[in-house]
């Protein structure tokens, strides 16, 4: 066992889904690396709460969609500094619109982002995980990325991809012992949900069975289970924490 100190990194981890991902795994006992692209301040925020409550963690500004800084980032801060033993994909963006009218950039910034992003990060982290011989990597899809959705062609693209993105590298990566699986959020609170009008709400809402959104800590949990010592014999699997919204 090494004597570095045990990581989980959380990419988009200062807000939202990604800070109650990072305050529970630190509560698990990781040291908590996490990534933002813009509002440091938020990013701040994370890493002082996480401290406050008597773990440890780091922020770094990193842009998912550059392979040259995420490249960097490996060798600078993760390679033989520390025991990269999660790796939690969360960072992503939307740029929604309809199809017939969505731009190629949108479309292209998204896929960047939301899917070759997530792909940088965990070939980055695979070849650190398979010398260890462990290591867990959790991808972040989403309940569109299973059942689609209007004018987010190019999201539901990128999550649907994640997830096989997820099978495979879990068949590659399994004789290393490193496991690999992706959630599925549904309708979650987060700052960005809080914008929608209270028709738009009430619309998401009584889609979902449960009739309510998620907690970011909600899924936060599933993270924590994917991450931890109950899941050993799990892998490539999308684990659905939606409400009942796609059976």
């Amino acid at each position: 066992m090494s004597d570095l100190p045990r990581v989980a990194l959380v990419t988009g981890g200062s807000r939202g889904i990604g800070r109650a991902v990072a305050e529970r795994l630190a509560r698990d006992g990781f040291g908590v690396y996490l990534t933002y692209v813009s509002r440091p301040e938020e990013a701040e925020k994370t890493v002082a709460a996480i401290a406050a409550a008597g773990g440890q963690a780091r922020a770094f500004q990193l842009d998912s969609g550059d392979p040259a800084a995420i490249a960097a980032f490996f060798a600078a801060e993760i390679k033989d500094k520390v025991q990269l033993e999660v790796l939690v994909n969360n960072a992503g963006i939307t740029r929604d619109g309809p199809l017939v009218r969505m731009k190629d950039e949108d479309f292209d910034k998204v896929l960047a982002v939301n899917l070759r992003g997530c792909f940088l990060f965990l070939r980055e982290a695979a070849k650190i995980m398979m010398r260890q011989r462990q290591g867990r990597i959790i991808n972040m899809s989403s309940v569109t990325g299973q059942m689609g959705n209007a004018f987010q062609a190019n999201y539901a693209s990128a999550k649907a991809g994640l997830i096989g993105l997820t099978k495979s590298a879990a068949q590659e990566l399994a004789s290393r012992g490193v496991l690999v699986n992706a959630v599925a959020p549904g309708y979650v609170a987060t700052d960005m949900t809080a914008v929608l009008s209270e028709e738009v709400t009430k619309k998401f809402t009584e889609a979902v069975p449960l009739k309510r959104a998620a907690t970011p800590g909600e899924i936060a949990a599933a993270v924590s289970f994917l991450a931890g010592p109950d899941s050993t014999y799990i892998t490539g699997q999308v684990l659905a924490v939606n409400g009942g919204l796609y059976m």
